[in-house]
């Protein structure tokens, strides 16, 4: 994404271009809220990538559960 500085602003191009990269960045900002809020997946206090990876991949397990539940009523 690009940002306009003092004195120079962005062209339309650039802000064309902002709001679709935001778009699709807003379409993920939700399941990272839930992972936050609800499984509390601040920061990972594993140091090995592998178990960083299975944290993560149990964390995405859970949100599927949790956003079923949710759908479910």
């Amino acid at each position: 994404m690009d940002r306009s500085v003092r004195n120079h602003k962005l062209t339309i191009e650039f802000i064309r271009r902002n709001l679709r990269i935001s778009g699709k960045r807003s379409l993920v900002e939700y399941p990272y809220a839930i992972m936050k809020r609800v499984f509390h997946f601040f920061h990972v206090l594993v140091t090995n990538i592998r178990r960083v990876m299975v944290k993560f991949m149990f964390t995405c397990f859970a949100y599927n559960i949790h956003a079923m539940k949710i759908i479910q009523g």
